[in-house]
């Protein structure tokens, strides 16, 4: 120290100036580092909040910007960022509702939005928040099933967040998301989850399977259909065709585009064509009884 002194002229450079830890409570030890001299003139940067006490009271909390200490009877007590603050959530082990033991870890969101109750209100704000994150998610865990811890992933954050920030603020800490990042599972639980997957996988391949084969029974007797369709149809026609040969009857069909029409009226034609052809013989007497009616009566045809 003197030698400095001799080479710096008197004065203690900034850099080599170290704050006593006489009043650092071990909870606030990683502040030490980081806290500025108490000088008359500080100039406090963006986003960051440093809390003043006077003679072992809290004073005030100075703003960005220039400010001006009294040094000794002020002092930095506390250096608050109001940035937000990313904290890994150390992995731990969680039963679920259906006693699977899982490990799961994440990691946390969140802002000081009060330095007066960040700083007095815990004593360390960052532990504490973990702390409740963990707890917070274990109660979660406990309220579902295995295969809604995967599918409610989303729902199971935002509980974990709403919960967290009803205790966190009393101690002017907001959480603004929590993400799961992995989900361990056991190794026989995770094989029979393998299981189960190859086994949906496979129901499904049979189901798409009998699916493709009802499509092709079903093409196949549209095609058959079809088929006997345009058969009746040139039956239809053909019946037309020796109509017109054998009589001077034109027959014109309403609706050719109608081929179901076209075949009822080809076979209501058809039968009635044969009643005609049936009824006309059994009208005409016969030769041999237009004698013997004709020698009856004594009256011989001329």
């Amino acid at each position: 120290m003197l030698r400095t002194l001799c080479r710096t002229g008197g004065l203690l450079l900034k850099s080599q100036r170290t704050v006593p830890r006489l009043w650092v409570t071990p909870a606030q030890q990683r502040w030490a580092s980081s806290l500025p001299m108490n000088t008359l003139v500080l100039f406090v940067p963006q986003q960051e909040a440093w809390v003043v006490e006077r003679m072992g009271r809290f004073h005030r909390i100075l703003e960005p910007g220039l400010n001006f200490l009294i040094p000794v009877l002020d002092r930095i007590r506390y250096v608050q960022s109001l940035k937000e603050i990313v904290i890994d959530v150390p992995e731990q082990s969680a039963v679920s509702l259906d006693n699977v033991t899982l490990q799961i870890d994440g990691v946390l969101y969140l802002r000081i939005l009060d330095p007066f109750k960040a700083s007095y209100g815990v004593e360390d704000p960052e532990y504490a928040v973990t702390q409740l994150a963990q707890t917070t998610m274990r109660s979660e865990l406990g309220k579902l099933t295995l295969d809604k811890v995967f599918r409610e992933r989303e729902s199971l954050n935002s509980n974990i967040v709403h919960s967290i920030n009803q205790a966190s603020d009393e101690w002017g800490i907001r959480c603004l998301r929590y993400e799961i990042k992995d989900i361990h599972v056991p190794p026989r639980v995770k094989e029979s989850m393998q299981m189960q997957v190859e086994a949906e996988r496979r129901k499904q391949a049979q189901i798409l399977a009998s699916e493709g084969e009802k499509a092709e029974q079903i093409n196949k007797a549209a095609e058959w259909k079809r088929s006997c369709f345009s058969e009746v149809a040139e039956q239809y026609v053909s019946a037309f065709s020796n109509l017109a040969k054998e009589s001077n009857t034109v027959l014109l069909p309403t609706n050719t585009g109608d081929v179901t029409g076209m075949v009822t009226q080809a076979m209501s034609i058809y039968s009635t064509l044969a009643k005609k052809n049936t009824a006309i013989p059994s009208l005409a007497p016969k030769s041999e009884d237009v004698s013997s009616t004709e020698e009856q009566t004594g009256n011989p045809s001329a």
